[in-house]
């Protein structure tokens, strides 16, 4: 199957259709996603792998992969740091290159001189038990020049999953009639053979790869079963059942949404977090209200003390115009107003240069790392 003349664009019309449905529509495990992708998007399978892997080769699509729900696998924080203006760069590069358990990195900055606005760099972090998200940061930092940082885990989730496709379309204050649901940050534990089911479920999958799924009658997973030392049916049957126990989260096509297309065409361009402080025991009725809003992509309750003037509600947005992003916040805000949710201070911090990846999450790999940096495993947990 060639894909050589084939759109790779997002706004060809069936290209279109697929994104609706595979940037987050998949939920859960699926035994073949691509055939429930081609189900709900109303196209022919073949058509769905062909232009799924056509928008993977041109860079359109970042990745494929089965997700999960990293924050039951491993405790993690949104970390900040401040990093002298001069070494900002070069510590946003060993961030994205050098540590795995970094997912996204982002240099951010206020409109204003704002609390916490010398944190200029964001990253996400995950440090699978028994190890220490503290004693992880404090290498970071000695390897980046960075003076401060501050950890901000959620203390809740708050669910959503809007793609960036059907996102485009939406208006200020767009919301659903239920407000958003709570998920715990509880970790679950996996036995050495669940954590091998789940290291091959979740590594990015090629077009390649995709394109001889289609040619094997939809069984995406059996060379993953292979890979794993196990049989589908069983490979299938603990997947199943680490969905069941929220470790799994769903097949997605993940799009570039903040660099230029190879059409010059962007999917969006502003990255905003916005940070809210609301009255102590309303933050999880402000975070539901927040996650009813389809203009997020995350919601969380994150405590950022004294460095971020007390808020404890945040959220990421994206959008092609900076006020059209701001009226999306203002509708927010006015809502949250509206229903008794008082917010005492509010900010927004723009991204810039940004890199995604997905967190490594296995204690094993972590092992790995730490001998690699000459790094005694023992000296990471406390």
């Amino acid at each position: 199957m060639t894909t050589t003349a084939l759109p790779a664009n997002v706004d060809d019309p069936v290209n279109s259709r697929i994104l609706a449905v595979s940037e987050d529509r998949v939920t859960g495990f699926a035994r073949r996603p691509l055939a429930v992708i081609a189900d709900a998007a109303g196209v022919e399978p073949d058509t769905v792998v062909a232009r799924i892997a056509a928008m993977l080769d041109a860079g359109t699509i970042r990745r494929v992969r089965q997700t999960l729900l990293s924050t039951s696998l491993a405790p993690g924080a949104l970390v900040a740091w401040r990093v002298p203006q001069g070494s900002l760069n070069a510590a946003f590069d060993f961030m994205f290159d050098q540590d795995p358990f970094t997912g996204h990195v982002v240099i951010r900055s206020t409109d204003h001189q704002t609390p916490g606005s010398d944190y200029k760099l964001w990253t996400t972090l995950k440090v699978p038990r028994p190890f220490d998200l503290d004693a992880h940061c404090r290498y970071l930092a000695t390897q980046t020049g960075a003076s401060a940082y501050k950890l901000l885990p959620a203390r809740k989730l708050f669910t959503l999953g809007v793609g960036h496709v059907r996102r485009r379309t939406i208006e200020p204050g767009d919301k659903t009639d239920e407000p958003g649901r709570v998920l715990d940050t509880e970790v679950v534990d996996l036995t050495e053979r669940e954590w091998r089911v789940l290291t091959a479920l979740k590594r990015e999958f090629t077009a390649d790869e995709l394109r001889h799924a289609a040619g094997a009658d939809g069984e995406l997973w059996a060379p993953r079963a292979a890979e794993a030392g196990e049989s589908l049916a069983d490979f299938c049957a603990i997947a199943e059942s680490l969905d069941q126990r929220d470790v799994v989260g769903r097949f997605s096509t993940f799009l570039e949404h903040a660099k230029r297309h190879a059409d010059g065409t962007r999917v969006t361009r502003y990255n905003a977090l916005f940070h809210w402080r609301v009255p102590a025991g309303q933050e999880i009725a402000a975070g539901c209200e927040v996650a009813r809003h389809h203009c997020m992509t995350h919601a969380y309750w994150r405590e950022g003390g004294a460095e971020f003037a007390d808020v404890n509600v945040m959220g990421v947005s994206h959008g092609t115009d900076k006020q059209r992003v701001l009226a999306h916040k203002a509708a927010i805000d006015a809502h949250l107003e509206a229903v008794g949710i008082g917010v005492g201070y509010t900010n927004v911090f723009w991204g810039g240069r940004s890199e995604i990846k997905p967190s490594e999450v296995s204690p094993f790999a972590y092992r790995d790392w730490c001998r690699a940096r000459g790094l005694d495993p023992e000296d990471m947990t406390t």
